[in-house]
């Protein structure tokens, strides 16, 4: 795990990433992604503006369903 995450230095998209949807969350400046890596993931926030990467969380999945993303972004503000 610490692999990929360090790994966000030289890629910011590794392989198994997908970006998440954050229509709901109105106002966030970030892209929102996650990295699977078997059944954990990874979510983590971009800025390109500050040319941050900000890891929010691993977890395990399932039962992990991201219903908790509001609440973690909102500590990033």
């Amino acid at each position: 795990m610490k692999r990929v995450i360090y790994a966000f230095n030289d890629n910011l998209h590794p392989a198994k990433s997908k970006t998440l949807d954050k229509s709901d969350l109105p106002g966030f400046y970030a892209e929102l992604w996650r990295v699977r890596l078997d059944k954990w993931r990874i979510i983590y926030a971009i800025n390109e503006a500050d040319n941050t990467v900000d890891v929010l969380a691993v977890r395990k999945r399932p039962p992990y369903t991201y219903g908790d993303l509001e609440e973690m972004l909102g500590k990033l503000l």
